[in-house]
């Protein structure tokens, strides 16, 4: 497992990189957050030259638990602090949210805390949506909240992009209680927003029929062979798309057999279980990233066929 992963907490179930503290309950966001080792915050500092001179208008974010450098930011740059970011998390537990994960990314620079809603069924299968919330102390983004809804059989990460309905978006969790309140509501009016969108997409996707010739091409489409391609490029995405069609025909998704919903399923499957052909020391990390930001393969599939 790559060293990206510094700290964090899960709740019961043993995440895939087989690291962090288990406990049987995160009820508030402080308790994820003091489990996961977050309890700590950035201090702004001036940054020096070699030779001692104070660098104008940028600062080092700093680790106030052992003084280690986030970032490199301008002046303009406003912190958000842990708690600051995640404590109007609170507010959604009367909803029925529960806290499953939280920790860090690469030395602090990146914080997340992961929210699971009720479960809901969409097309007759049972979905777990979950709720994830992303900071960074150095300067790369803000505040971010997305949608992940997990097809449950398969475990498969369904993060669809809808041009109707918000699967990403931004967060200030800043304010006075009401304003977290209100706030709080909003983030869920927009996760249900998303998931009702996603019940009608898919149950108009898969009453959309697909021809066995008509599932192939979609394949070749969203995976080319480009002209100048070797050998050794043709074959690798050939394999590729070989595995997605096998994927086509796994046994959870015979209902779906031939149908547009089908499809995205399958390619939804070969992106989240398939193992790459090279593993990097960054895989587990970039994994993580594409269950948060969706996957690109993924997207061109939805965009071609819905």
């Amino acid at each position: 497992m790559s060293a990206n992963v510094e700290t964090m907490m899960y709740v019961r179930e043993k995440p895939w990189h087989g690291l962090g503290t288990r406990v049987e309950e995160a009820p508030t966001s402080a308790d994820a957050m003091r489990l996961a080792g977050l309890n700590w915050e950035v201090n702004p500092l001036p940054v020096f030259t070699a030779e001692g001179v104070e660098i104008p208008n940028y600062k080092a974010n700093t680790r106030s638990s052992d003084g280690a450098v986030l970032g490199i930011v301008s002046n303009r740059y406003k912190i958000v602090q842990n708690g600051e970011a995640f404590d109007f998390t609170d507010a959604l537990l009367g909803e029925g949210v529960r806290y499953e994960t939280a920790g860090s990314l690469n030395g602090g620079k990146r914080v997340w805390l992961l929210g699971k809603l009720p479960e809901r069924y969409i097309v007759g299968d049972k979905f777990e949506p979950y709720i994830c919330f992303t900071n960074t102390h150095d300067g790369s983004g803000a505040v971010r909240v997305c949608m992940t809804p997990i097809r449950v059989v398969c475990n498969n990460t369904l993060n669809v992009a809808l041009n109707s309905a918000k699967r990403n978006w931004s967060a200030v969790h800043k304010g006075n209680i009401g304003a977290k309140l209100e706030e709080a509501r909003m983030t869920l009016q927009l996760a249900d927003v998303y998931l009702k969108e996603l019940e009608e997409r898919a149950d108009r996707l898969a009453n959309a029929k697909m021809t066995y010739d008509e599932t192939v091409k979609a394949i070749e489409t969203i995976l080319p062979i480009l002209p100048n391609a070797t050998d050794r490029q043709k074959e690798t995405v050939n394999g590729a798309r070989d595995s997605i069609m096998a994927c086509v025909f796994a046994p959870d998704l015979e209902q779906f057999l031939y149908t547009k919903w089908g499809l995205i399923n399958a390619v939804s499957d070969y992106v989240g279980h398939s193992a790459p052909i090279r593993r990097n020391d960054n895989y587990d990390e970039n994994r993580w990233g594409k269950i948060i930001g969706g996957h690109p393969l993924l997207d061109k599939v939805v965009d071609l066929v819905a």
